[in-house]
């Protein structure tokens, strides 16, 4: 799966979490200037890309992310295995 191809996956999953239309990410989105990702959102999108991507994080990935970039980088290397 492509980068962009999951970029556009998240946007969605994002939109529909977070209950915002208006959210476009790119690869250095991240909590601080994504409008309503907080540490609750954060939680529900990341069950919410496991179920969709079919694929687990573990903690330590989890905790390593700093923007949607590297969020992707994960996603990629998983859905790749």
């Amino acid at each position: 799966m492509e980068k962009p191809e999951i970029l556009a996956q998240l946007n969605t999953i994002f939109i529909d979490i977070a209950d915002n239309e208006n959210i476009r990410l790119n690869e250095m989105s991240s909590a601080g200037n994504v409008e309503g990702w907080d540490s609750l959102t954060h939680i529900q999108l990341v069950v919410a890309i496991e179920k969709y991507f079919k694929i687990r994080f573990t903690s330590k990935e989890i905790q390593s992310w700093k923007n949607v970039g590297e969020l992707m980088d994960s996603i990629a290397a998983k859905v790749s295995e």
